[in-house]
């Protein structure tokens, strides 16, 4: 087994910020990562060339662009960068057990830093299970990897990655049909009260307001406010239909792309126990960690939006803060070198999170999908309704782990990924619990669905070398 003195697990912009800082200070990193090319979610695929590269930066823009500086200095460093592998397991002493080409492995790790990134919410709304319907990030996903986007496309719920998504389409040549957004107008009043303190976040707000303007000079429809959304077909989805400006609605389309914020994957930390604490602001738990990204679990730090959702600039930042401080920790710099490097960084991290309050005030999550009606699914795996949820409730169930029990919800192959805020969110409006209290599933390996044939190739690895050398 190879030991090194970082490991790394997610190889976008916090992940490839630390581990480059980190091997700049002098430290053996390995950076282990799903993606065949470096970049996460965010930056998908920007290493990609060929005769269409200008038109994908066209289309996808400058802030996507950016995303090539990380992936560059990555690749001209000693980062031992080992790609395609699904860790699924982090045991104690730091060894992180993976699959990669049908056979599973493991390094070792004095330290470890989690840059797993977010997950985008779940919008439970009466159809979204249909064939046919996505989330946004998805669409962005599929036009980032592979440059194809769906035609007849209606975006609806909340958040600024709609209007980028939008405007995106509508630079690819087929622009959505409508946005059909959630917030409502008494949510921009209360974000107003922030509005002083995010102007030193200025440019995202220059950005959004730019994004606007070129929807509007598209034809883009818009409707807000919009409620009692739902998506309308038998075998696939045939139409959005809701309320809004005291008006049914129904927009006839092929997909309804969905989308009300992204919330931290925080699986990885919950399965090594660090403690985490519901954010009322954002509605989901972050893991609870200091001014570096430090966990209560010694050597083990959480950068990026995993820690907290703040975006891709912030993202990189806490990359490099933590790098700094797991580096110091390590003796390779002094505290003094340390914090001389880190003084801009902090500066600049608070300017970028300065706009963070508003946004998350003036496009909350839609009400409708954090309350979902009884006959809702919500754990799509095992197919466990919003009503099924909150029968458990006045059975005496109090938390996720005994709904889990009752119901199977949060035990198919995304492990609880996406149902789990909604059944924590059903449970603690059932039982009149805060969120805190009703607490999360308990999250133990493997982290992602793993076949016999991996664990037997792990077996007949450690039978041939016992030592782990």
């Amino acid at each position: 087994m190879t030991d090194f003195d970082l490991a790394i697990i997610g190889a976008g912009p916090a992940g490839m910020a630390a581990a480059v800082t980190a091997d700049q200070a002098g430290m053996s990193v390995a950076l282990l990562d799903e993606q065949a090319r470096p970049g996460g979610q965010i930056y998908r695929d920007v290493t990609r060339t060929g005769t269409d590269s200008a038109d994908r930066m066209r289309i996808l823009g400058a802030d996507y662009a950016h995303g090539s500086t990380l992936t560059g200095a990555l690749i001209a460093s000693r980062v031992h960068h080992i790609t395609g592998v699904v860790v699924w397991s982090i045991e104690e002493g730091f060894r992180l057990v993976y699959t990669a080409n049908g056979a599973a492995a493991h390094i070792g790790a004095k330290r470890v830093l989690i840059a797993t990134g977010a997950l985008e919410r779940a919008m439970p709304v009466p159809g979204w299970t249909l064939p046919g319907v996505m989330t946004a990030g998805a669409a962005q996903i599929l036009l980032k990897g592979s440059g194809i986007l769906p035609r007849r496309a209606v975006l609806a719920g909340s958040g600024p990655l709609i209007y980028l998504v939008a405007a995106q389409m509508v630079r690819a040549g087929v622009p959505p049909l409508a946005l059909v957004e959630t917030q409502t107008r008494g949510d921009m009043m209360q974000a107003m009260r922030h509005l002083p303190a995010a102007l030193k976040g200025w440019r995202g707000l220059a950005k959004g307001l730019g994004l606007l303007a070129e929807l509007r000079r598209a034809g883009v429809r818009r409707f807000a406010g919009a409620t009692g959304l739902a998506v309308e077909g038998t075998d696939k989805a045939e139409a959005l239909c809701f309320q809004a400006g005291a008006r049914d609605h129904r927009i006839a389309c092929d997909t309804v792309l969905l989308h009300h914020g992204v919330v931290p994957n925080a699986q990885a930390a919950r399965a090594l126990g660090v403690s985490h604490r519901w954010t009322q602001a954002q509605q989901a738990f972050t893991p609870v960690l200091d001014k570096w990204g430090g966990t209560d679990l010694p050597g083990l730090f959480i950068a990026g939006d995993g820690a907290g959702i703040g975006g891709a600039m912030v993202a990189e930042i806490a990359g490099r803060l933590a790098a700094l401080k797991l580096a110091e920790e390590a003796g390779h710099l002094t505290d003094v070198a340390r914090d001389s490097q880190a003084k801009p960084l902090f500066r600049a991290r608070s300017r970028e999170l300065a706009i963070r309050p508003f946004l998350d005030a003036a496009y909350p999550p839609f009400s409708d999908a954090l309350a979902p009606t009884d006959s809702t699914i919500i754990c799509r795996c095992e197919e466990i309704t919003a009503g099924e949820i909150r029968q458990t409730a006045t059975l005496g169930c109090l938390g996720p782990n005994q709904a889990k029990s009752f119901t199977r919800a949060g035990m198919g192959p995304c492990q609880g990924r996406y149902c789990g805020l909604s059944v924590t969110a059903i449970l603690s409006e059932a039982t009149g619990q805060s969120p805190d209290v009703t607490g999360y599933y308990r999250i133990r390996p493997p982290l992602k669905p793993v076949t016999l044939a991996d664990l037997a190739t792990m077996a007949e690895t450690e039978a041939t070398d016992p030592e782990g050398e």
